[in-house]
């Protein structure tokens, strides 16, 4: 029987006409209810905490190239986190495994290198784009097939070169906030050794200490602000669906949703891809047109709570995903707040916290394209492509990237590993 009729919301589903006795609604509602624990909910409450300390530096930091409003970016920050909140609650109680969902990252940090060329209209028809190139792998079923097409050097040369000017980044930051940089550096190396896990976080609130110390920063301005959502009006041109909607599908299914799915696999949870890529597909469209990027599986922040932290009990770890979604649903309803508290900020504050948050992301896509040996070369010529950072034909970087770098594959490693495959095969007569 298939995961999610095994829930017990099967019944509901497909059979509307069916309805449960109250005595079983009730003994079901129990049930449920005694899965909940301490752990559970806190490590759901801590992924959701490393995702705003991290990867939501980077969202800002996309906003500030694109020069919007603190209102736009109330919204931006609403529709990520709605969408995480809805799709990890809806999963994790559907499939009975702990699905964690969060924006798409290094998606994001797409958008720092397309901004302003590309105008907010222009993404959010992109975003469009990607969110139904998502759906439909997701409904049919085809994202194991074509992940398998993908070289995996180039995807993860690609994902490197789109990263790697954030840890640049970092150190640019020395020439105008030194003494912020190299305490936020410091704070970084000695959390990554002592609490590796919760790093991220510490290192957000010695950042924040250090900028009001250091920088002259100040709070006084942040308050309780509710999230006012603003609908944008999509634009769909060629620079966004090649720049944007092409390479924001590759950077999420190969850096998000692969190492998503592996990552629960690997804590012995054999769920399909399909229900998950479809349901972020559908939740990518939803929220796009209030400036929602794609929807996927996390990656980093999913192994809090899939692992043994969060339940000694494999089965009711679900229940951390339902407390991320609930966590990202209350960040969500506060949007205003969390935006009041990075425009606080240096603008340098934001970029040094964002290259240190993907430290770790530019470390393991490096680590992995190099390890690619039999396509080591075309791998080395994506990722040169995609950190140059150049614009052509109103096309960025990471599209040339990948094209100059498939192109480099099928010339110096397929053609070639066919031939020697044909003269290794013995000729008979």
């Amino acid at each position: 029987m298939a995961a999610w009729q095994r829930t017990g919301l099967f019944s509901l589903a497909v059979a509307p006409a069916r309805r449960l006795r109250p005595d079983l609604a009730k003994e079901l509602a129990m049930r449920r209810f005694k899965d909940w624990s301490i752990p559970a909910v806190t490590a759901g409450f801590v992924a959701v905490l490393i995702s705003y300390a991290g990867p939501l530096a980077i969202f800002f930091q996309a906003a500030q190239s694109a020069d919007v409003s603190p209102a736009m970016m109330t919204s931006w920050v609403w529709a990520i986190s709605i969408g995480a909140a809805v799709s990890g609650i809806g999963l994790s109680l559907w499939l009975r495994v702990p699905v964690v969902t969060a924006w798409s990252a290094p998606g994001t940090a797409l958008l720092v290198t397309l901004f302003p060329e590309l105008s907010l209209n222009e993404a959010v028809g992109a975003y469009l784009t990607a969110a139904a190139v998502i759906f439909v792998i997701g409904v049919s079923g085809s994202f194991d097939r074509i992940i398998q097409l993908i070289p995996a050097g180039i995807a993860s040369a690609m994902m490197a070169g789109i990263l790697f000017q954030f840890g640049v980044g970092v150190f640019e930051s020395l020439a105008t906030v030194p003494a912020l940089m190299i305490g936020m550096l410091l704070a970084y190396l000695v959390f990554k050794r002592l609490t590796p896990r919760y790093c991220l976080v510490w290192l957000l609130i010695v950042g924040v200490g250090l900028a009001v110390a250091l920088e002259g920063a100040s709070l006084d301005g942040v308050s309780v602000q509710l999230a006012s959502p603003t609908f944008i009006a999509p634009e769909w041109t060629w620079q966004g669906t090649l720049g944007l909607a092409i390479p924001l599908v590759l950077v999420s299914l190969t850096g998000q949703f692969l190492p998503g799915m592996a990552i629960l696999r690997t804590s012995g949870y054999n769920t399909p891809a399909r229900p998950i890529v479809t349901v972020a597909g559908l939740t990518s469209l939803a929220t796009a047109c209030f400036g929602g990027i794609t929807t996927a599986i996390a990656a980093i922040t999913a192994a809090i709570c899939t692992g043994e932290e969060a339940h000694p009990d494999r089965d009711k770890r679900y229940v951390a995903g339902i407390a991320n979604g609930l966590f990202y649903l209350i960040g969500g309803t506060f949007a205003g707040t969390i935006v009041l508290l990075f425009t606080s900020l240096p603008g340098e504050f934001v970029a040094v916290l964002a290259g240190l948050a993907l430290i770790g992301a530019i470390a393991s896509n490096l680590s992995d394209f190099a390890a690619r040996k039999e396509h080591l070369e075309a791998s080395v010529i994506t990722f040169l492509a995609t950190a140059s950072g150049v614009s052509f034909l109103g096309l960025g970087s990471a599209f040339w990237g990948v094209v100059i770098g498939a192109v480099a594959y099928n010339v110096l490693h397929r053609g070639f590993a066919r031939r020697e495959e044909r003269k290794q095969v013995p000729k008979t007569r």
